[in-house]
């Protein structure tokens, strides 16, 4: 096969490569040693180093790409022994972190502690459980239904009480109290709502529970309330209850605005939902109660 041919391939290529290589070391030790054949293999290397930097040499001939071989060939085993090396640190960095992870990941599964009643301050606390109820007394009901059958809920009003915290501000909220020994919650709803504001109310409906933690004299208190629609029956406002500091007649329609807690603001929104419902029951009845 002549040496046209012989190009065809990239195996051949680089056969012919390392064949000039040869040769062109063979030329360059022999130009340097003077046709001496006598030397050490050590001195035919450093002659063909001599040789690779001779001007004549092409720019990139095969002198210079043996020597970037033997570069990469170099680099390619400093990245053998740093993988080597590595290879020991970088499982322990590996390590490092899974174990990071883990521990993270197990902080993220913990439970999310539900709020301040289970801080490491009162965990030692004893706890108590209460319960109570109270609710909305309502007035104006029937009489908030229009010829149309409409219903203007800004006539409609009910009781709420004030008592001042102890920053000495005055916040707004449903009349409860705690459910006595053999009371069904109906009925301390309805003598609660008395005691506290002075009018006397039926229950109509079941609004919603909330429940809540605190911590008074030393005792972690969880307080579950159950909330209720009364109809007005008779009675008249007064603040005689020491725990109250006020009460008033409000507009439904302002209702959420003044309550001061979330909760009874949750339970507002949906008690001026169904409202229009029980001012056509109430009309239609001709249960007339007014303010």
């Amino acid at each position: 096969m002549s040496e046209s041919e012989t190009t065809g391939g990239a195996p051949r290529r680089r056969r012919r490569r390392r064949s000039n290589r040869n040769n062109a070391n063979k030329q360059g030790s022999q130009q340097q040693s003077g046709g001496n054949q006598g030397k050490n293999p050590q001195a035919k290397n450093n002659s063909a180093g001599k040789s690779g930097n001779k001007p004549g040499n092409r720019p990139g001939g095969n002198a210079n790409n043996g020597g970037k071989s033997g570069n990469r060939n170099n680099r390619g085993g400093k990245s053998r022994r740093s993988g080597s090396a590595n290879s020991s640190g970088g499982n322990r960095s590996e390590n490092n972190r899974n174990n990071r992870r883990t521990s993270s990941n197990q902080y993220r599964r913990s439970p999310a502690r539900p709020s301040s009643h289970y801080n490491d301050a009162h965990s030692e606390l004893p706890v108590s459980v209460e319960t109570s109820a109270g609710g909305l007394v309502i007035s104006g009901l029937a009489e908030a239904v229009g010829n149309d059958n409409n219903v203007d809920l800004s006539k409609i009003y009910v009781a709420l009480i004030g008592r001042l915290d102890r920053r000495g501000r005055l916040l707004w909220s449903m009349p409860k109290g705690h459910v006595e020994p053999d009371e069904s919650q109906h009925a301390t709803a309805e003598r609660e709502v008395w005691e506290e504001t002075g009018v006397a109310g039926e229950v109509i409906a079941d609004l919603g529970t909330i429940d809540y933690w605190f911590v008074s004299e030393g005792v972690r208190i969880h307080k579950t309330v159950h909330h209720h629609l009364l109809r007005y029956v008779d009675g008249a406002l007064n603040d005689e209850d020491p725990e109250v500091t006020e009460v008033s007649w409000l507009p439904v329609n302002q209702l959420v605005e003044r309550l001061a807690y979330a909760d009874e603001r949750r339970l507002a929104r949906q008690a001026f939902e169904r409202l229009p419902d029980y001012a056509r029951e109430e009309a239609k009845a001709g249960r007339y109660t007014p303010r």
